[in-house]
């Protein structure tokens, strides 16, 4: 709920009053990292996103401890040791999509998607393809991407190195409702 208001906080400063908003709180946010010794993937179900349709702008927030792993160490790892949750409590992104998001239209637009990625502290310049899929009103959206570590300032141990990809899959799943 927090993130949420937040997200609506942030959306006055973010975008213009003629704008039209879509929303979800249940985003699906999954990562994977592939190496030959081990396969890490992971879980969240509660991202946080607003998008203007008309301007095209989108904020998008994830709570690292939202994540969850089939293994308990790899979760209590990933926020105490790499990502820094206590310190780095959430993953952002800012951005805009290359064509207004027409809600009067069925059908999918394949479009990209441009602006900054905050994680672990660290903002670098993001570019990802996004599917666009309007279905009576309702818009989902599913992006890939890749994120490389080292970019972020994630330290990985030298004993645990060859367990983790230095480029990691990030996959977005949303379902947006528009706000009143």
């Amino acid at each position: 709920m927090k993130n949420i208001l937040l997200l609506l906080v942030l959306g006055v400063f973010y975008f213009p009053a003629s704008s039209q908003i879509i929303t979800t709180n249940k985003a699906q946010v999954s990562f994977f990292s592939k190496t030959p010794l081990e396969d890490i993937e992971a879980k969240s179900v509660v991202g946080n996103s607003v998008i203007d349709v008309i301007s095209g702008k989108i904020i998008f927030r994830v709570s690292n401890r939202s994540f969850q792993f089939p293994k308990k160490l790899m979760q209590e790892h990933f926020n105490e040791n790499y990502m820094e949750s206590e310190k780095y409590p959430v993953s952002e992104f800012k951005g805009t999509l290359s064509t207004p998001i027409n809600l009067e239209k069925d059908g999918l637009t394949k479009m990209d998607v441009d602006g900054t990625l905050n994680v672990h502290g660290v903002t670098k310049p993001c570019k990802a393809k996004v599917d666009i899929l309007v279905s009576k009103g309702t818009v989902s959206a599913t992006s890939t991407f890749k994120i490389v570590i080292a970019d972020h300032k994630i330290e990985i141990p030298t004993l645990v190195f060859k367990n983790i990809a230095e480029n990691i899959d990030v996959r977005i799943q949303a379902t947006y409702t528009k706000k009143n």
